[in-house]
Parts: structure tokens; sequence; C-alpha cells
């Protein structure tokens, strides 16, 4: 069994990039892969985002209200299984749940009825919970061996004390349940991006302050070597490997040199599967964890880039900027049969409810096809037929009479079409020649286009205008022109002198002339757009070379800077500064950043 955690850092932009779910599901080739930030919303979640033949997909969106929240995080773990019914694989869960407190409502009916606190949870406020399951960071999936807890940790700046409080009380509530299910004796895997660098050995260049930071504490305590119940699977195997981070800041470069950190991770608690055996020398990890690794060489961004860093802040570098992690088990025994739980997305209603939505809106143009289709019903007695369409404006009744057009003509029946077509009949037809040439044009009626149609054909082609349009002289007085003349040629027929006459009159000789110098100034108009195009080119070229000039130098590498201007709340939000443009790199490599940083005003320098 081959698990894989990723950060996808957004999943519909990851299904974008590989063309489809299925293709980015299957490039990893695993049994159960975890995705992390998916930054998709409940009502977000559609069948292409959710749904890939030959998985089981599990979802947690958030749920909160707060500014800047929503639509923001959020897990999904993927299950490659064979049949989602009556299975023995352990790949598909036996039981799942949204959130790590038990108040997330699970059902697969909408009904709140699975809101109890989960075991061990017992000493913390209810709406506690609620808050720390409110933004979409757990899903948990129990595989009959293991219980899977796909986690996306919190992230806190050192300043913002909210966020670490929450962040506390995160880990805290999470360890609580871990402890409850390791006291029953359940095996537990945790995986994702904790967003916590444990050691010294998983971060680039660390401060002196690095280890006094209160959640790698909290990390190294859950570990066993420091007491705790948990193996951090990737040390465990690469106990002295450096250099091996999983996530590098996409906005300054950092990749090109591996300036990073590893905050992506696999933990697994509890006893080996092997049964009758002496504890001594057997555990999860000695006895069916093969092998983990960072897949550094996974194409997280469009093939045939290479290079994702090409200098400059303003580049947005594609793809996700964390790096998959897995883990191989080996002696994964099938468990009892069972069925999908009633988590999945199969019985989401965005996605269950869409399809049968789907279903009735082709019966209903099923529906709307038929009221469309003419129906005649003839009577050999008066020869009246009705022709019935579905839209009023389309409803005729004609009147079959024996009596010839020609002597009655008010009493023959006409049908006049869109196009100004008048059908009458013709005594030496039948009736049944009359009914097939009535029912063609119908279907001629039917088949064009209706005036809502027509005004949305109207709009896109005004809508293709362009800024020049609006200032070149239009065809339309000369097309008045030829008009004219054809409409007098015709109205004039019977005198030759009077069509000779509009010929040669002064003001047709004007009008001639008017489009004449109405082509000579459409000429001209081409080397005066030129020029004036050529001065708009000259006026950009100055005003770049102009700011050229007055972008510093940095002084490791002495090149142009980039700047960028302060995101971040303070006294100097919306300010600009200048930084080497280069990318992020170890401060012993003279080809990285040099960390030269200058403010573009004097004010902003003041503060």
């Amino acid at each position: 069994m081959k698990i894989v955690t990723f950060n996808v850092n957004g999943l519909r932009q990851r299904v974008s990039q590989f063309g489809s779910l299925l293709k980015l599901l299957n490039s990893f080739d695993a049994d159960i892969i975890c995705f992390q930030e998916t930054k998709l919303r409940r009502q977000e979640l559609t069948a292409d985002l959710a749904m890939a033949d030959g998985y089981e997909s599990f979802f947690s969106c958030t749920r909160t209200s707060e500014k800047g929240r929503t639509g923001y995080s959020g897990v999904a773990t993927f299950c490659r299984v064979n049949s989602a019914f009556s299975s023995a694989e352990p790949t598909l869960p036996v039981a799942a749940e949204e959130g790590f407190t038990g108040l997330v409502n699970n059902s697969k009916n909408g009904k709140d009825d699975t809101t109890v606190i989960s075991q061990g949870l017992e000493e913390f406020d209810k709406d506690e919970l609620l808050k720390i399951d409110g933004e979409g960071r757990c899903i948990i999936t129990d595989h009959g061996h293991f219980v899977l807890f796909n986690i996306y940790g919190p992230r806190a700046d050192s300043a913002d004390s909210e966020r670490i409080q929450f962040k506390a009380m995160f880990f805290k509530i999470l360890q609580k349940r871990w402890e409850s299910l390791l006291h029953h004796g359940r095996r537990i895997f945790v995986v994702g991006d904790l967003n916590i660098a444990p050691t010294a050995l998983d971060r680039c260049d660390p401060g002196p302050d690095f280890e006094k930071n209160e959640f790698r504490r909290w990390f190294r305590s859950m570990l066993m070597e420091s007491g705790g119940p948990f193996f951090d699977v990737f040390r465990a195997k690469h106990p002295d490997r450096r250099d091996a981070y999983t996530c590098w800041p996409s906005n300054t470069g950092a990749e090109q040199f591996n300036y990073g950190t590893r905050i992506d991770h696999i933990l697994c608690a509890g006893p080996c599967l092997h049964e009758n055996h002496n504890p001594q020398g057997h555990s999860f990890i000695t006895c069916h964890v093969k092998e983990c690794d960072i897949l550094t060489e996974y194409k997280r961004w469009q093939p045939g880039n290479t290079i994702r860093w090409k200098g400059g802040w303003g580049v947005k570098l594609e793809g996700s900027d964390h790096a998959p992690v897995y883990t191989s088990l080996a002696e994964t025994p099938d468990i009892l049969p069972h069925s999908t739980p009633s988590l999945s997305s199969r019985y989401l209603p965005m996605i269950h409810g869409f399809q049968q939505t789907l279903v009735s809106v082709l019966m209903k143009r099923q529906a709307a096809t038929q009221v469309q289709s003419y129906r005649i019903e003839s009577s050999f007695s008066d020869e009246k037929v009705t022709i019935n369409t579905c839209s009023e404006s389309m409803k005729r009744s004609f009147d079959i009479s024996s009596t010839p057009c020609s002597a009655t003509s008010d009493l023959c029946p006409m049908i006049e079409d869109s196009d100004g077509v008048i059908l009458r009949r013709d005594d030496s037809t039948d009736k049944t020649a009359s009914r097939s040439m009535i029912m063609s044009q119908i279907e001629h009626i039917n088949s064009m286009p209706t005036e809502k149609t027509k005004k949305k054909a109207r709009k896109s082609q005004l809508s293709q205008l362009s800024l020049t349009s609006f200032f070149q002289k239009g065809p339309k007085l000369g097309n008045d022109v030829a008009n004219g003349e054809a409409d007098m040629s015709n109205s004039n027929d019977q005198s030759s002198n009077t069509n000779s006459q509009v010929e040669k009159s002064p003001g047709h000789y004007e009008l001639n002339s008017s489009a004449g110098s109405q082509d000579r100034d459409e000429v001209n108009d081409g080397p005066k757009e030129k020029e004036k195009n050529s001065i708009a080119l000259m006026e950009w070229q100055r005003i770049q070379q102009l700011m050229q000039n007055t972008i510093p130098l940095c002084k490791g590498h002495k090149e142009p800077c980039v700047s960028r201007i302060v995101k971040k709340p303070g006294p100097t939000f919306g300010h600009r500064f200048y930084v080497c443009a280069r990318a992020e790199g170890p401060a012993s490599n003279p080809e990285a950043n040099c960390g030269f940083f200058r403010w573009a005003s004097s004010k902003s320098r003041n503060k």
C-alpha cells in the first residue's frame, strides 16, 4: 500500500494543470492520496473535482465566514479501490469523519445526527470545538488496520497572537483525540502539511531562536525519541539526510537553490500487525513501513518548464510550492467486506443531487421537444388543418377550401414565415400535397433562429467592434446612393430620359465625389496611424528609460533591483521598496539573493 500526502495549493488549479482529476491522481500511482489546501468551499464541489473513476473521495471544506478565511484551507482524501461496495480492500475506509471533534455534520442525508463530542474531548467547550473544526483542516478515514488523519495545520506569524492561540488549541485538541484512540489500541497515521519544521535539520539557515518555538517543542514531544508515541517516518528512514525540504517560498524563487523547510510529514504510532509475537523489537514502522521519501522529482509545474524562476518578483510560478511525500507499507492484509462510508463524495448533495438534476433537465428537454413538435389534426368533412406549436406566435390555422383562390382570394388561407414568404393553396394539388407542403414549411419555421437568438447574435457582433471603428467613415452614404439609383431606375422605367437625367444630376456627381474622397481619406489614414504609433512607442520607451534610471542596483551583484509593496498591515502598509532580483538562497551562496533592501521613498524610510 502506497500513501501520498501533497499540499496542492488549490485543487482546481492542479486539476486544470493535469487536464483532469483522474490524470492528477494517476500521476502518483498511489493507493491513498491526501491533499491539503484544496481551497474549495462546500458549494464549489463538483463532479470534475471530486469524482474520478476507480477512486472514492472524502472532503472537508472551510465552514467559517471569517473575513479572509472563506474558500481557504480544505483537505481531501482519495482512495483507489476496485469496488465501493462489499469490498475487502483496506484502502476503502470502513468509516470516515470530517474534522476531529465529532461535531461536524457527517451524515449522508444532511440530518444533524452525529453531533456527539468525540471521546476524550469532553473537557472542551462545544463552541471552541466548532471553531477549531470550522476551517476544514482535517479528514479522518478508518482503514481497519489503522486510522488515517489527513491534516492541514494552521499557520501563525510570530506577531499574530490570535492565530498563535488558535494553532495551539488546534494541536492540543488533536493530541487529545490521538491519545484516546491509542488508549483503545488503535494504530494511527498522521499525514499532511503541519506547518511545523521540527528540528534545525529541517530548515535552511535556522535562526538563533529556532529551537525555542513552542510548536517545535510540542512536535518533538510527540516523537518516540522524546518519549512520545509517534515515529517521524521520514527521519526514521533517513536520520541524517540534510537539505531534505518539502516547501519553498514561491514568491522568492527559493526552490532554485533548495532554500526551504520540511513541514510536510508522515507520522505513525501503534503496534505492528503481527499476532503472537514478542513485542520486543516489533513496531509498525519496523515491520510494515518499507520506505518513505520526498518526491522532489515530481513535476509540480507544467511539463517542459524546467526553470521555474526567471528572476523578478512579478514572476508567478506554476504548480504547488510543496513537494509530495510518500510511504510504502508491506503486509497489509484484507479486512472484512464493507462499503464506502456515507461521507463519500458520491453521496454529497452537490454531487449526487447535481446528477439527479441533470437527468431531470434531459427529461424536461425531451418533453419540450415533444411539445414543440407539430400536431396535425385533419378533418376531411370541413378539410381544416390545425397546427400546434409550443410558441403562441407560431400557432396558425389553415382552411383548405375547394373554392379556387383566384375566385375568392379573401377566403384563401395564407401562411407567412419570418422571411415574408406567402404560401397559398393551389387548387391543382390534392389534399396530401397541401399537407406535405405545410409540414415542410413548419419545419422551416421551427428550424429558424428565435428572436432571442438573433438578439444574442447582434450583441455578439456589436461586442466585436473596435474603438477605431467608431472613428472610421462608414459605407452607409455610398450604399444609399446605390440604393437610390436602383430605386429611381425601377420607378422610372416608362421614360429613359428620366434615367439619364438622374445619372447626370449634379447631386449624383457630388455624392460620387464624396465617396471617392472617403476612399482617399482611408488610404491617407495609413501613414498617419503609423506615425502616431511610432510616436507613442518612442514616448513609452522614454518613460521606461526614465524608470530604469531611478531603479537602484543591488550591492551584491550590481544588477537592477525589483520593487515590491508592503501588504502586511502596519505603519508601512502600501509603501514600495526595492530588493535584489535574484532567487532566495543560502547566505554562503554568492549566486543567490544578496539581501539588498531600500525603501522607494524617504517617507517610508523614516517610518
